[in-house]
């Protein structure tokens, strides 16, 4: 629109200059085209000096203000007096009076404020009208042209008017292209390799986001800015986490700092970061500033600030300098800044988003090794199903009680893994709201005895739905031995007692009765038949004292002598004494005994009543002849011992009574039940363990183990 009249003026001018289109060349047609170019001229310069003053009052920046202040100020003080004391008096008079010309040096005004705005206040914006005033130009005189083209080429073959209707149609749809098509190849000569990067840094910003880590992106972008602006002076800020809306340096280039930098006018609230990017002409001599600024503007010697903004909050700030020439940026460069700020705020969201769920989640896995060790670490079966009784969790504490590994527990089904007695105690208790256990269960499992206590606890959700069932399996078959052989020990140090005190209370009077039968049969005649009552009583006396000494011994504690004994040899011996009656009893020994054991520290003679014991008590439990086996060994500094029969064996009832004093399975007159309780007395009183398993019907095995003397270190 601004260059149609001068185009068409121009085509009139030269219609009259070659009498065509029915204009004659006369001075009357002359002056009245000059008359109506300079009104145009000094319309077109008094309406831009107006189009600047009306941009000068409405804009924010101090700088833009002060270019459009003097541009405005400029063209006005040009174009004004041009018009008032030239064209009108023109206008009026043509006859140019002596002092007309002179008013027209006003213009010069108007280029030397512009080049006054270029120099001191870094106009860089010049360049850009002109490029995009000459990419107009050319494309309206390139539409001009193709009309005159298709006009001239239709000659008389259409009517003029169809032709000029359809060559204006033609080329108000290709003035676009063409303009484009100019703008480009303006772009090429101008910007030349630069030109690339300006297109591809745009693209890099929408591709910045895909980019999750913090260091490797603010890297990103700092490289693209610099390539495509030649700026070698760049920062870039970022929210201090630890002081919200206050920034921090993260990443520079080109920047050097020797002291911590006050960096309060880059606060996140300041209203003139909302508004725009902060703009410093000289770093070093800012004005309206702290000493603390000052000194950190000076450091930083950047002259843009540009705030990164996501969700009107500005996550950080982009710090740029001058070119590598020296100049500043112009507002097309300025506006792509703000672009790529724009992707970098939402690409650093991102990234702080991204580094925030990796630290949770981080937490989170370490949260759940540690609760996996603590579940792994403990002595309990821990197991989880759901409420379909598919097991979820299987701890190696249950691989180990039931010999199933996790990768077959989980998923299968609880009552598949279980025995079926403990499995259908589980499923009668399993339906119930509250904590419920079973206590003590007996079972065999693989083989070996197991008597476990379980926890069946209702597992709930943080809402408070039921969801499954949490088992917790405690072996307690060891320490129920123990709390029987702790039972079996109080028993026997009562018994003990009691018999010490039993045994000194009988003494007395049976030595009472014995001396004084003693004296009675030696007043006597030698052939009273009285002789052989009081034989009797002496006999009866005697086996009485008999028993009360074999009291005094099962409740005596020490007086032994203690040394070091070889079991081997103990064995031997005791199997030489015991010889006769197995033979006797058609039992056949087995004898597997370990070489080099080492010795143990007790008295052998208590060691021999023990073996004696047992293998009495195996010819005992095989009447009608069978085997008796004997083997020693040596096992983590301990010395083993087994003795193992083929009798009748122990009934399951009675197998945890064996020890107790005064219990027998045998005959009426046959055993007094001291001997085994004799026997684990003096196990335990050598700091020995003993422990018994046996199947009616198939024999009974002994087990003894007694801790070796250790060989002395020579240093």
């Amino acid at each position: 629109m601004v260059y149609a009249p001068p185009l068409a003026l121009l085509l009139v001018h030269l219609s009259v200059a070659f009498n065509t289109l029915g204009f004659l060349p006369w001075l009357g047609a002359r002056l009245l085209l000059d008359k109506v170019e300079l009104s145009y001229l000094a319309g077109c310069l008094i309406v831009a000096g107006l189009v600047f003053y009306r941009t000068f009052r409405n804009a924010p920046s101090g700088v833009l203000r002060q270019q459009l202040k003097w541009l405005s100020g400029g063209t006005l003080a040009g174009s004004v007096p041009f018009a008032l004391f030239y064209v009108l008096p023109y206008i009026q008079n043509p006859s140019l009076k002596g002092w007309m010309p002179f008013c027209s040096l006003s213009l010069v005004l108007i280029p030397l404020c512009f080049g006054y705005a270029i120099i001191r206040y870094r106009l860089m914006d010049v360049d850009i009208i002109f490029k995009r005033g000459l990419a107009h130009t050319a494309a309206t005189a390139a539409v001009a042209a193709l009309c005159f083209a298709l006009v001239a080429l239709s000659g008389g073959i259409f009517n003029n008017k169809i032709v000029a209707v359809l060559s204006i149609t033609v080329a108000s749809f290709l003035f676009q292209p063409i303009r484009e098509w100019i703008q480009g190849r303006l772009d090429h000569f101008f910007y030349r390799d630069r030109l690339d990067y300006r297109r591809t840094l745009i693209e890099f910003g929408k591709t910045l986001t895909n980019e999750v880590r913090l260091d490797p992106m603010l890297s990103s972008v700092m490289d693209r800015v610099s390539q495509t602006l030649l700026v070698d002076r760049l920062a870039i800020f970022v929210e201090n986490q630890e002081a919200p809306r206050k920034m921090r340096l993260a990443r520079s280039m080109g920047v050097r700092v020797s002291e911590p930098l006050d960096l309060s006018f880059l606060d996140a609230g300041r209203p003139e970061l909302a508004r725009g990017p902060l703009f410093f002409e000289s770093p070093r001599a800012a004005r309206d500033v702290s000493r603390s600024v000052s000194d950190a503007l000076g450091q930083l010697d950047l002259n843009y600030y540009v705030p990164c903004r996501i969700r009107e909050h500005c996550v950080a700030i982009l710090g740029l300098g001058k070119t590598v020439d020296g100049d500043f940026l112009s507002s097309d460069d300025v506006e792509l800044v703000e672009t790529i700020a724009g992707y970098v705020a939402v690409a650093l969201d991102n990234a702080q988003l991204y580094n925030s769920l990796e630290q949770k989640a981080l937490e989170i896995v370490r949260l759940k090794d540690f609760s996996e060790n603590i579940v792994e670490s403990l002595n309990v079966g821990v197991l989880a199903v759901d409420l379909s009784g598919l097991v979820e969790s299987w701890n190696t504490r249950m691989e180990q009680l039931f010999g199933v590994p996790r990768q077959e527990a989980v998923g299968a089904k609880l009552d598949a893994l279980l025995p079926a007695e403990l499995a259908s105690e589980i499923a009668v208790r399993g339906d119930g709201e509250q904590i419920t256990g079973i206590y003590k269960q007996r079972l065999q499992h693989q083989g070996k005895s197991l008597t476990l206590n379980v926890s069946i606890t209702p597992l709930v959700s943080k809402s408070g739905d039921r969801i499954g069932r949490l088992l917790l399996f405690d072996d307690v078959t060891q320490r129920e031995r123990m709390e029987e052989q702790m039972s079996q020990t109080e028993k026997l140090t009562s018994l003990g007692l009691l018999a010490a005190g039993v045994a000194h209370e009988v003494n007395t009077p049976l030595a009472v009765i014995s001396n004084y039968i003693q004296m009675l049969a030696k007043q006597m005649p030698e052939n009273d038949p009285r002789h052989s009552i009081i034989e009797k009583i002496v006999k009866q006396t005697f086996r009485a004292s008999e028993i009360v000494n074999n009291l005094l011994n099962f409740s005596r504690t020490g007086a032994a002598e203690i040394s070091n004994v070889d079991v081997n040899h103990v064995v031997e011996e005791t199997l030489s004494l015991v010889s006769h009656p197995l033979k006797t009893s058609q039992i056949r020994v087995v004898k597997n005994l370990g070489d080099g054991l080492p010795a143990v520290r007790g008295s052998a003679n208590k060691l021999q009543q023990v073996f004696l014991n047992l293998f009495l008590n195996a010819r005992d439990a095989m009447p009608s002849g069978g085997i008796l086996e004997v083997r020693t060994s040596a096992h983590n500094g301990s010395v083993e011992i087994e003795v193992v029969d083929t009798g009748a064996g122990i009934p399951r009832e009675h197998i945890h009574r064996i020890f107790d004093p005064f219990f027998t399975t045998k005959a009426s007159g046959r055993g007094t039940g001291l001997g085994l309780s004799v026997s684990y007395g003096i196990i335990k009183e050598h700091a020995g363990k003993v422990d018994v398993r046996s199947a009616p019907g198939k024999g009974t095995s002994f087990h003894v183990e007694f801790p070796a003397v250790r060989k002395a270190v020579h240093v």
